[in-house]
């Protein structure tokens, strides 16, 4: 409790301070867990691993500065290189590597392009994903959604989850200027949430391990924190490229 705690006063600073203090931020979690990732992968490869987050940081950093141009390169290069260096299942890393980068850069880009209270709204609907997802299993239970995968998600958990997204966005259509676009485009939001949540325990169950590094107490790691987080990230920018995302208003 006390970690998540922590985490929450510290997401919520950073992303209302924006900036170099949000980019900074990013970059340095990016790194750590594409860190783990490698740790999960190939963890007779330590030294190589640091190598690769603090690229990956460094990448990310990099590509927020630089011309647009630049952007897919730079976010190519921690999975290229992880493909090079790690001994074992490197595409398999490269593949999540790239999933990863793209991820953190886009809440970045997503913060900068589209404000503030977009970015409370997509964190808000995964913290709402999760805490129904997590107590409509418990009480509910049922059939399970993906046992080989995730053994511990029930459908109940998962239709929860979008149920919240839907109310987070009724919330919002409440508070600011959103379009009613805002239903659907929540409801999908929360199914890649939990999907990306789902594609971690997919890398975890194929390495044998139960979390991805001991950093959190009582949490795991910041990958095992974050996956559901990076789905969103990810979902987001792809629907920036298809759908108007106008700048919310209070």
């Amino acid at each position: 409790m006390i970690t998540g705690g922590l985490l929450i006063a510290l997401g919520i600073t950073v992303i209302s301070m924006g900036g170099m203090v949000f980019a900074l931020t990013c970059a340095a979690v990016t790194g750590i867990m594409v860190w783990e990732l490698s740790r999960m992968i190939d963890d007779d490869r330590a030294s190589q691993a640091i190598q690769l987050g603090v690229v990956t940081a460094i990448c990310l950093l990099l590509a927020r500065q630089l011309p647009d141009i630049y952007t897919l390169p730079l976010l190519l290069i921690p999975a290229v290189s992880g493909a090079f260096l790690l001994r074992k299942h490197p595409w398999l890393f490269a593949v999540y590597a790239v999933g990863i980068t793209v991820a953190g850069f886009g809440l970045t880009a997503f913060r900068d392009t589209y404000g503030v209270v977009w970015l409370f709204w997509l964190v808000i609907v995964v913290a709402m994903t999760d805490i129904a997802g997590y107590f409509a299993g418990k009480m509910i239970g049922g059939a399970k959604f993906w046992p080989s995968i995730s053994p511990k998600k029930t459908w109940a958990g998962i239709i929860a989850g979008w149920l919240a997204a839907v109310l987070v966005s009724f919330v919002f259509l409440a508070i600011t200027d959103a379009g009613r676009d805002l239903i659907w485009i929540s409801a999908l939001l929360s199914f890649a949430s939990q999907m990306g949540d789902i594609a971690e325990s997919a890398v975890k169950r194929r390495m044998g391990v139960k979390d991805s590094s001991n950093l959190l107490p009582g949490h795991g790691g910041l990958f095992d924190r974050f996956d559901a987080l990076l789905g969103a990230s990810l979902f987001m920018l792809l629907t920036a490229l298809i759908v108007d995302v106008p700048e919310l208003q209070f």
